[in-house]
Parts: C-alpha cells; structure tokens; sequence
C-alpha cells in the first residue's frame, strides 16, 4: 500500500491538530463536506458556538448598509431639472394600425389624399387636427415611417405636451426606418422633458450625425451636463462595485492562507502528535491532497454556499457530479482538484474502495479519475457512477478489462 508524503502528512497533521485545538472549525462552510464525512462514519460534532448563530444578523446588518450607501450615491447627483414637465397626459395607447397590412390601389390614393391633408394642418399649426389627420393615414399605410415622426412631432406640440405618445410613434418611425433623422430629434427631445437626460442626449447626437440640425445641435447641448454626470455617476457605482468584489475576495483569501499558517505552526509545535485518523484509514494514493489546503484560491472557493452544497451533494453520490456541468464555478473548482489530484487513481482502501476513472458515469471525464475516487471513498463505499471493481471486490481471474475514461493515459 502506497503511503502518503511528508509534505501531506505534514498538511494533514496540522489541519487535524488545528480540528482538536478549536473544534468549532468544523462548522465552517467551507469545511461542510469534511463535517458530512465525519457524520457518516459516525463521528458527534461539537454544538455550534453562539458567534456564528449571530453571523447571519450582522451579514443582514452589513448588507442594509450597503442598500442605503448606495441609495445614498445615487441621490447625490444633482440634476438641473429645469424644463424637465414629464407627462400629465394618460398613457393611453393610440392608433398604431396593422402592421401586417398590404394597400390596395383605392387605400394608396386615399392615403395620398390624407397624408396631403395633414402635412397641410401641420403647416398650420393645427396640431389636434393634423394627429387626427396623420391616424387616418397611418390606418391605411401603416408602414410609413414619416407619418409616425410626423404625428410624434405634433404631440410633442400639443398643449399640454404628450412626450411619452411621442416616444412611442418616433420608436416606431426608427424601427421602420433607422436613418430617420427627424424622429431622433424629437424623441431627444420628448425624452428631455421626460427626464431621461442619457437617453435624450443619445438620440440628438444620434439625428446631428444621420443629418446636422442646429436646432437639434441646441437640445444636445442643454443636456449634455446632466447625461455627462449620469454617466460618471455609473461609472463610479461600477468602480466601487468592482473594488468592493475584490476586497472580499483578497479577504476570503487572507482567511484561508491565516487559518493554513495557524494550523502549520501549531503542527510544527507538537511533532510528536499523532493524529487520530478515526475511520479514514488506509488513504493510499492520496498525494495530491496536500495541495487542497495549500491552495487559498481553493479554500475561498468552498466559502460560496453554492459551491459548498453542490459538493455535499457530490460527495454523498458521486454520479452526481453530472448535475453540474453546466455551472461554472462549480466545474471550475472540480476542474482544479481534478488538476492536482490527477495522480490519486480510485483512493483504494479510504472506507470502502474508490472509483477508477468513473468509468460509469456517462460521457466520462478524462483527468478526473482520482476526483472520482476521492467522492467515492468518502462515502464509504462506492457510488453508482462507480466503474467495474469500486466496491472493492476484485474481477474474476480472466476477466475483460473494462474500458475507462483513462484508458488513452495507460
């Protein structure tokens, strides 16, 4: 039986001194899957110490705070809001008419007839008549794009105004028609009355460069301040949000490498101590594992409840790894063990047989045969994506060797 080396030993020997110096680190998240194993061996846990029954009030408490800092940012940009009237007008749908419909000759000259009758009322200045006039074309040529900037420029000329009726008619001459210059310049415009400062400078700037208006020029201009604070607003809560993120993962880290350092030095400290390996016995073929706890990033890892359930749940049947391929962080994590267990095989001999290559499971995954013996041996016993010979009990004399996933690494 392969032993272990002394760089494991030592790792294991300092992890198992650290578990008898402070037991309540077995009640860690990280630590979940361990604390699983003890308990199927039949191992009591000691009760949860009352600091970690109040965690969760204080990670409340800390994420309030954090709601209320950034509602606290936002509110801290300061907006000229001058001109800005919204729309007292209710948002009631107008005619839009079937965008599926084909003219007939009769309906094209018809809409000829109107579309005349209401260029003329807008000219006017009669703008109630010519949105009544530019619906009765849109009814028989739905499809026409300067009919809907039309009947959204009358809108906005209404009065009251009705901006958000003319979003909606200018949203639909740019569907039909992207390079409408005109219905940019008055959805700019709806939005800034609106106050929708960032959108409003999009679509002016969008109308000068499809084609150069000084008017529209002008609109662009009085809402640039805003749109230019907005914007640095956003970046900054991206900034934050992004340095927030890091710090907690150097922290996560820092915990981890601290809690190796500790449980090292106190290993150091009591060389001649043994630890009592209870039912783990045997453990041949385990070289890898001292790369587990020497690894922050992996330790960190296991600190994400998602990560720690999905292992839990692996842990108890291996088989049901095949649950989460399609998540990243927690194939990214399997991946990496996989990397540094690669020479571990099944595990022979840790509570019952491992799980050469995991030659059952379906599809296989090369590399991850010693990973696959670890999930089974902790078990005690093998899982059901355990290959041919997991449970411990050797083929019979002559016998075929099962195809593995590891085959190709003979």
């Amino acid at each position: 039986m392969a032993s272990l080396p002394k760089a494991a030993l030592d790792q294991l020997k300092g992890f198992i001194t650290l578990c008898r110096s402070k037991p309540e680190v077995l009640h860690n998240d990280e630590l979940s899957f361990f604390s699983e194993y003890l308990l199927r061996m039949g191992a009591t846990l000691p009760p949860k110490p009352e600091q970690q029954q109040k965690e969760p009030k204080s990670t409340a408490k800390e994420e309030s705070e954090s709601d209320m800092e950034v509602e606290s940012e936002e509110s801290d940009v300061e907006l000229d809001m001058e001109g800005v009237i919204g729309d007292p007008n209710p948002a009631e749908p107008h005619e839009m008419g079937d965008p599926n419909k084909e003219m007939t000759d009769q309906e094209m000259e018809s809409f000829d007839e109107k579309r005349s009758e209401a260029m003329q009322a807008f000219s006017e200045g009669e703008w109630d008549k010519a949105v009544g006039l530019f619906t009765e074309a849109i009814k028989l040529n739905p499809n026409s794009a300067a009919m809907f900037a039309k009947r959204g420029t009358c809108f906005l000329k209404l009065s009251p105004p009705a901006p958000k009726a003319c979003v909606r008619d200018c949203s639909r001459a740019i569907e039909l028609n992207p390079d409408n210059a005109s219905a940019y310049k008055f959805r700019g415009r709806a939005n800034r009355l609106l106050g929708k400062f960032t959108e409003a400078a999009k679509d002016l700037s969008t109308a000068c460069k499809i084609d150069f208006d000084e008017k529209a020029d002008e609109w662009l201009k009085e809402v640039q301040p805003n749109a230019k604070k907005l914007a640095e607003h956003q970046r900054r809560k991206e900034r934050k949000a992004t340095e927030k993120e890091l710090e907690e993962k150097k922290e996560r880290v820092k915990k981890a490498k601290e809690a190796r350092e500790k449980a090292a030095k106190e290993a150091k400290e009591r060389p001649d101590q043994e630890p009592d390996m209870g039912g783990m016995g045997g453990m041949g073929g385990m070289g890898g594992l001292g790369g587990l706890f020497s690894d922050p990033e992996m330790m960190a890892a296991f600190s994400d409840p998602e990560v720690a359930a999905a292992f839990k749940d692996i842990s108890s049947n291996p088989a049901n790894i095949m649950k989460y391929q399609n998540n990243p962080k927690v194939m990214a994590l399997v991946n990496k063990m996989a990397s540094k267990m690669g020479g571990m095989g099944g595990m022979p001999g840790m509570g019952g047989g491992g799980m050469p290559g995991m030659g059952g499971m379906p599809g296989g995954f090369p590399g991850m045969g010693g990973l696959g013996g670890m999930f089974g041996g902790m078990g005690g016993g093998a899982g059901p994506g355990a290959g041919p010979g997991a449970g411990g009990t050797p083929p019979p004399a002559g016998a075929t060797k099962p195809p593995t996933s590891t085959d190709d690494l003979d």
